[in-house]
């Protein structure tokens, strides 16, 4: 992200973190300082302050060494992603074995000692909490009422979006809306977080902006969110809003599919008109928590990419199940432009890559031995564009909603409505895109495909997953024939509990008021 970077830090005291969290954070203003002295202009400083919290923070705890161990693009992705049938993280020998906490994700054998499990609750709620402060800071500012008022309902939208996570998540957490709440905060009912979600959207939309700011929750960001509520709102409640969910997705307007697929994912993705709300980047501007492509390929991968091997350092780590790269139709150009697979050649000579043991650097869907990986194994992810001239921390937006969902929420509300016909309109825009013949009739197991294939890791997979049900299903290495030969451990998900992780253990010790979700 270049030319609309927005985010200034904050000037202001630490935050005392009021939601079961005791992260605190400064942040530094880059408003000019012959700015402060003008209320307006401080407050808007302080808004878009707040976005810089989706990047993620120091955690201050032991395995983080109180650096940014919690961005998006690693604890919070890892724990979403290797939960779901679309990616995992192998042990390689003794790389990537990190206390065992991503074994318990592909298992679904988590428990509230697991650290992806405390970095995804306190990063949605240091989210909020920043949010909160801010908040009771413009309340008490002397600033024209409008101005006021704008500026509290997009935090209020803001906020909206990690509790969405919280609920999609945990579901049964404490809401916190007041900065100045002295006591410890009670567990919320999913239904009531749901509620909670769903009437602070539906009280903002009227107040935000209703034009495209790219990185703002504007009313366009406001409506998908509201979406992607009640797509899911059978899950979250028990009572299904498909209706409700073609409505908000009919409110969005002004985007369109990018021509090109891989323009979303370019180094200056901010230019593609699919783009309905991501998380800014620019390395120059200071921004941390940006390097998931350093966290897939293999070590040696730096050779393919550079004719001198400079290029940043990669911990091969996280990679697609097997499966997945198998799966996509014959043509379908968003495989080759999400997955990385095959031998790798040599930028400097066109010779095959090696390993440090000499042999080819040839990356392969299958993987043998989930708990003992080849460095090989596992084709990887490749979606967000790469230089040759990367730094570590890359410049690429982090996308969180785009056209293409809207269209895929519209298909799948409209089917299961019993409005084939209309859904066949929206799915077929996103297969043509993709150079795929259009369909003539649909299944769930279309839809499911689609979803797959259209926003392979973004992220969403897991909830998709659990929308069609297949979460609680055996897959590779989880509760399958495969997972019974080789000893790996089969967890009971018939009560579907695992659908929502526990809360972490840390934060059921500090707080004595939290009740621990069911079947944990």
């Amino acid at each position: 992200m270049k030319a609309r970077y927005i985010f200034s830090a904050l000037c202001m005291a630490a935050l005392a973190a009021t939601s079961c969290t005791d992260l605190d954070e400064t942040l530094y203003d880059k408003v000019t300082l012959e700015s402060f002295g003008n209320p307006e202009v401080a407050v808007e400083s302080n808004v878009t302050s707040a976005y810089a919290s989706l990047r993620g923070y120091g955690s201050g705890t032991d395995e983080g060494n109180g650096v940014n161990c919690y961005p998006t693009c690693e604890y919070v992705f890892f724990t979403t992603e290797c939960s779901s049938d679309e990616a995992c993280i192998p042990t390689r020998g003794t790389d990537w074995y990190d206390g065992g906490r991503y074994q318990e994700m592909q298992f679904h054998s988590w428990t509230p000692a697991n650290t992806g499990v405390l970095s995804l609750w306190r990063y949605n709620f240091v989210g909020v909490s920043k949010i909160n402060s801010i908040m009771n800071q413009i309340e008490l500012t002397d600033i024209p009422e409008e101005a006021k008022t704008g500026a509290i309902a997009e935090l209020r939208a803001l906020r909206a979006y990690y509790y969405y996570n919280l609920l999609d998540n945990f579901g049964n957490v404490p809401i916190v809306s007041d900065f100045n709440t002295a006591e410890l905060p009670k567990n919320s009912s999913r239904k009531e977080v749901f509620t909670f979600v769903e009437k602070e959207l539906l009280e903002v939309i009227p107040q935000l902006k209703s034009d495209i700011l790219y990185g703002r929750f504007t009313q366009n960001v406001a409506y998908t969110l509201l979406a992607r509520l009640y797509l899911n709102a059978e899950v979250f409640t028990g009572t299904p809003r498909w209706q409700d969910c073609l409505d908000a997705c009919n409110k969005v307007k002004g985007y369109s599919l990018a021509s090109n697929y891989k323009q979303n994912f370019f180094i200056e993705n901010e230019k593609s008109p699919e783009i309905i709300f991501a998380i800014q980047y620019d390395h120059a501007q200071g921004t941390v928590g940006n390097y998931l492509g350093s966290m897939s390929y293999h070590y040696n991968q730096k050779l393919a990419f550079s004719p001198t091997g400079n290029w940043q350092w990669s911990g091969n780590g996280i990679c697609a199940q097997p499966g997945i790269f198998s799966s996509y139709e014959e043509g379908d150009v968003r495989r080759d432009l999400s997955i990385l697979s095959g031998q790798q050649k040599s930028a400097a000579d066109g010779s095959d890559v090696l390993m440090d043991d000499g042999s080819p650097l040839n990356y392969t869907e299958e993987i043998v031995n989930y708990v003992d990986a080849k460095q090989n194994e596992g084709v990887r992810l490749d979606k967000y564009e790469w230089s040759v001239d990367d730094a570590w921390e890359r410049d690429n937006d982090w996308v969180l909603m785009r056209y293409a969902e809207i269209l895929m929420m519209q298909a799948e509300a409209s089917f299961r409505l019993g409005y084939e016909g209309a859904a066949l309109g929206y799915i077929n825009q996103i297969r043509q895109r993709a150079h795929l013949p259009a369909l003539t009739s649909l299944t769930l197991n279309d839809l499911d495909n689609e979803w797959k294939h259209e926003f392979v890791f973004e992220g969403l997979r897991r909830n998709v997953n659990i929308r069609f049900g297949t979460y609680f299903q055996p897959w590779w290495a989880k509760g399958d024939s495969y997972a019974k030969d080789n000893g790996y451990p089969i967890v009971d998900e018939s009560d579907h509990h695992t659908a929502i992780y526990p809360i972490p253990q840390e934060e059921m010790q500090k707080n004595p008021n939290l009740v621990q979700n069911p079947g944990y």
